[in-house]
């Protein structure tokens, strides 16, 4: 596990600035605080900072093939290295390492582009290719590991973290229009976007290359769209769907276990946590160490749950519980992110990655599930409220907006009647904006509007024809959950020094949860069927039929009863804000809305600006630094 960074000179005119790309890479200290390592030639250099978890004593990074004709730096983890090296070598390839990085400089003489589709695993890498003068960079399908880069007239720079690019001087900070548009609506920042203009984000499952001083298009090597085209099976019944989901899944934990150094898990109580912790506990030589976090409200506190599945399972378990005071940490949580991310469960599992690290190098979660499995209650919303969009046929959709449009701000009921009033697709993503686009046009000045865009246009063409459900659990899998979920796991967790592996997303595994039919996954209201149905006895029976708990923060309860005048002590110059563009009158509406009505979309709207606020301030010191 490794943070990653590099610049080509595009032009062929100008050396590497080997302390520049230094800087950049002592911004990713965190990622690796085991080692360091550099490549540094002509007008090509290449950066890493290490986290020993395979082949502690001789993985050092940059790694090359026999003749060093090819150099890779690699973030992430194999876990299939093992049978890659064995084919390989029996090819004719030497190795000089145990690493699972090697793998891919070898792997690459054979496949060139197409390695990236031989791995399981999670990663982000660069190969430098000597001979085509060439820089090839793959992430993997899901997006678990983070790469971002720019292409300026000068040359092309790439890194793990947006810190890293954001200190190259190449770099000017001007905040994205787009990106800023598309964070207030969804709370954090799709791919390909970023907050800065000139910063992108390789999108998962895509590749790129930077040839003769030109940068291609990226290359999309990996879909899930196509997957819930292609149904899976037959099975004779449910109980035979979830036998094979189960070897599945003990296939995706066992391959995720590899490692040189103790593996540990967070366990939160849930079905995806305990599914992960249970197989473990069935693999492990010793007890597994597991970690969760819970709240004092009763509400958010899954405490109870996660502690009943480390008795049933014989986990070594430790708690903790995190408080208002915690909100002290929000400044370290955005120092991680560098983007404005509006997620507060960033900041819990930020503590518990901290914990774990006390005990662990590694831990497995259980994030994926909801997304794979259709676990997420706003399913089973869209599928309750399938037959509503005929209003908009029969003519009564104008009519709910004007009489929503009536009611002021907060009222109860306004939100709900603008929603009914849609069709089924725009009612879904109506649901899961912070800023909703009738919200923006009041937040945001007029110039600022205008760079709105669909982020999510390529992912909901590319799910025509598709049921429903699947869609919409295409559309979160290409967008939420790289952009949210896997982002918030990732620089959490790195923050610590901590790896953090998914193995619900070892991509064997989501293929054959894609092709599941959509009543295996979704049936009669209740989420995750199958999988349910695959860990009955297998796990606590109150697990199973417990109700859904998001991993969420009582952001409402602790900033407007425990914390008063929170945000009028974070929002009350709006400097930052307005120079952005958002309307310091919206922002004093919003707080007295919530102050009237206490409605919990106004306390995470006015969070989303809090953390705008803070993510601005911190983009002008990475400039300063």
């Amino acid at each position: 596990m490794c943070g990653i960074a590099g610049i080509v000179d595009v032009t062929g005119r100008t050396p590497v600035d080997a302390d520049c790309l230094r800087r950049m890479n002592d911004r990713l200290f965190h990622r690796g605080p085991d080692d360091a390592g550099y490549l540094v030639e002509g007008r090509v250099g290449l950066a890493m900072r290490r986290l020993s978890i395979i082949d502690l004593a001789t993985g050092q990074q940059p790694i090359h093939n026999e003749d060093k004709t090819l150099s890779v730096v690699f973030n992430g983890e194999i876990y299939n290295y093992r049978e890659l090296r064995a084919e390989l070598h029996a090819k004719g390839h030497r190795f000089s390492t145990t690493s699972d990085t090697e793998i891919l400089v070898h792997l690459y003489e054979e496949h060139r582009e197409g390695c990236v589709e031989r791995l399981r695993g999670m990663f982000a890498f660069a190969i430098w290719d000597r001979e085509r003068q060439a820089l090839f960079l793959g992430r993997d399908r899901l997006g678990v590991k983070p790469l971002y880069y720019a292409e300026t007239p000068q040359g092309f720079i790439f890194a793990s973290e947006l810190k890293a690019i954001a200190s190259h001087p190449w770099i000017p900070r001007r905040v994205s229009p787009a990106g800023l548009v598309a964070y207030l609506q969804y709370g954090y920042v799709p791919e390909p976007l970023s907050i800065l203009e000139d910063v992108r984000k390789l999108a998962p499952g895509h590749t790129l290359t930077v040839k003769d001083g030109q940068v291609g298009s990226p290359r999309r090597y990996w879909e899930s769209t196509s997957l819930f085209r292609t149904a899976t099976g037959p099975f004779r019944d449910d109980a035979e769907a979830a036998e094979a989901l189960w070897a599945r899944l003990e296939s995706a934990v066992h391959s995720h276990l590899v490692s040189d150094v103790p593996v540990g898990a967070f366990l939160s109580g849930g079905v995806d946590s305990s599914a992960v912790v249970a197989i473990m506990a069935r693999a492990a030589g010793a007890r597994v160490k597991t970690f969760s976090v819970g709240f004092r409200e009763a509400g958010y506190n899954e405490l109870p749950y996660a502690r009943r599945v480390a008795e049933w399972l014989g986990t070594e378990h430790h708690e903790l519980l995190v408080e208002p005071q915690d909100l002290e940490v929000l400044e370290e949580v955005l120092a991680a992110v560098d983007e404005p991310f509006a997620d507060a469960s960033a900041i819990p599992t930020y503590l518990v990655s901290r914990l774990a690290r006390r005990h662990v190098k590694v831990v497995l979660s259980g994030d994926g599930g909801d997304e794979l499995f259709a676990g997420y209650d706003r399913y089973v919303v869209d599928h309750r409220r399938r037959h509503l969009g005929r209003l908009g046929d029969a003519g009564l959709g104008g009519a709910l907006r004007v009489l929503s449009g009536a009611l002021p701000e907060g009222a109860p009921g306004k939100n709900y009647l603008y929603n009914l009033s849609l069709p089924r697709l725009e009612r879904y993503l109506d649901s899961i904006s912070l800023f909703p686009g009738r919200a923006i046009g009041d937040l945001l000045e007029p110039a600022v509007v205008r760079h709105r865009e669909s982020c999510f246009t390529t992912a909901l063409t590319a799910g025509n024809g598709l049921d429903p459900l699947s869609r919409i659990q295409d559309l979160d899998i290409n967008t939420y959950l790289p952009g949210d979920i896997l982002t918030k796991v990732d620089r959490m967790s790195m923050a610590n020094s901590l790896e953090a592996r998914v193995p619900l997303l070892d991509h064997p595994l989501v293929e054959f949860a894609c092709r599941l039919p959509a009543r295996l996954r979704l049936r009669s209201g209740q989420t995750k069927h199958l999988l349910k149905c695959a860990l009955r006895g297998r796990v606590p029976a109150e697990v199973l039929t417990r109700p859904k708990h998001g991993f969420g923060v009582p952001l409402e309860v602790w900033l407007t009863q425990r914390l008063p005048g929170f945000f009028q002590d974070h929002l009350g110059d709006g400097r930052r804000l307005a120079s952005v563009g958002v309307r310091p009158a919206s922002v004093r509406r919003l707080i007295e809305a919530l102050a009237r009505w206490h409605r919990p979309e106004h306390c995470y709207r006015l969070w989303a600006l809090v953390v705008l606020d803070r993510a601005l301030g911190r983009l002008g010191e990475i400039g300063a630094a």
